[in-house]
Parts: structure tokens; C-alpha cells; sequence
């Protein structure tokens, strides 16, 4: 009996732990929920202001593997992709790290040319009902949510994601205005 009640409670916290917290759904299809934070250099920045951009969204944190693995690739397609308009922002869950100083040394070990945010409060986190990191949300240049990848990617992933947002007319249906 024992052991029942301690798989029950195991499922139970389970299921809290990945329940949706109230807000806009960030699936594909839906409106890219806002973002508004300070950036690691001091400067706001909001979602909103790079509507007409494609924008690739990850939040991370540098004790993440998966994150930190992820970043050289980030930096790499924000340089291709620079002159095309691509915007990539990273949000850094602040709420989930110990130290800021943290962020910084991982960035002095991996720059990255693209801008960082800081999410103190885990806003943006429940905004976009996160239930893990990395989370990189692929957004057109109408602030639409093409396509959401959780965890690490294989090879290639990145790119058709991209491709999503880059050129969102030819992915829709030929019936649709």
C-alpha cells in the first residue's frame, strides 16, 4: 500500500510541476505572448518592437548542457541571417540561476552577436508555459508562433525552423489569404 500512495504522489507532483500556468497559449498559430525585459546590458526590449522581423525567442540558463550546446549554432544562424532581418533573442530565466555572474562568464566564454535578457521573476517562463529549457520559439515578422523545439535539436532542425519564419508565404495553405 505504501508503495501505491508514493507512485500516486510522484504522478501528482508530476503533473504540477508541467500544468500550464494561466495565460496565452505559445503553440504555433498563436500570437507570440509579449515580452518585455531589461536586457543583460541595461537596455529594454520589447517583443513588439520587431513585429515585420522573424524572430527565434530560446530561453535558457548556462547550467543548462542542452543551452550551452545550443548557443554556437544560435550565433552562427543570427550572422547568416543578419542581413535578412533575422532578430534572435535570448532569454535567460534569471529566477532559475544562482548568480548573474554566472550568465556573464559563460558569455565571455561563448559570445554570442545577438541580445540577451533577463527574465528575474520568471515572467516570460509562464507566459510561454515552459516546462523545460532549452525552449526556442520560431516567430514570423506577424508576431505569429510557427514553431516551438523543446530540448536539444538534431542537426538540421534549426534550419527548417528558420526556413518556417524566413519565408512564412510559402508555408501556408495556397488556400488561405
Amino acid at each position: 500500500m505504501r508503495g501505491c500512495r508514493w507512485a500516486l504522489l510522484q504522478a501528482a507532483t508530476s503533473v504540477m510541476l508541467v500544468w500550464p500556468a494561466a495565460g496565452q497559449d505559445a503553440r504555433p498559430g498563436s500570437p507570440a505572448p509579449a515580452i518585455d525585459l531589461m536586457s543583460l546590458d541595461g537596455g529594454r526590449v520589447r517583443l513588439a518592437d520587431y513585429l515585420g522581423h522573424a524572430v527565434i525567442v530560446t530561453f535558457w540558463a548556462s547550467w543548462c548542457p542542452s543551452c550551452r550546446d545550443e548557443f554556437p549554432a544560435l550565433a552562427a544562424v543570427s550572422r547568416r541571417h543578419a542581413d535578412g532581418g533575422l532578430v534572435v533573442l535570448a532569454v535567460n530565466e534569471r529566477d532559475q540561476e544562482l548568480r548573474e555572474s554566472d550568465i556573464r562568464k559563460f558569455l565571455a566564454e561563448v559570445p554570442v552577436p545577438f541580445t540577451v535578457l533577463i527574465d528575474r521573476r520568471g515572467v516570460s517562463r509562464r507566459a510561454y508555459r515552459l516546462v523545460g529549457l532549452p525552449t526556442t520559439v520560431f516567430i514570423d515578422n506577424a508576431g505569429v508562433i510557427r514553431k516551438v523545439l523543446w530540448g536539444p535539436q538534431p542537426p538540421g532542425e534549426l534550419d527548417r525552423a528558420i526556413a518556417l519564419i524566413l519565408a512564412p508565404q510559402t508555408q501556408r495553405d495556397p488556400g488561405s489569404p
